[in-house]
């Protein structure tokens, strides 16, 4: 019996702070939406450039 009671409080404790919970707005959801596509954009051109020079200078080293 014990633990049925632990597990209703712990349930009454998780909707206590689910209640805590700040959701943010639509408009700053796609807002950081945004800046995250973007910056996966960014370091994916930042990635193909580095990898396209070491390939470059690995070619140039084998020959």
């Amino acid at each position: 019996m014990e633990r049925i009671a632990q597990f209703k409080q712990y349930l009454v404790d998780v909707r206590i702070e689910a209640r805590k919970v700040v959701w943010p707005t639509r408009k700053d959801t796609i807002q950081t939406t945004i800046v995250v596509f973007g910056m996966v954009v960014i370091v994916s051109l930042f990635l193909w450039v580095v990898d396209a020079l070491l390939a470059l200078v690995v070619q140039l080293v084998i020959g």
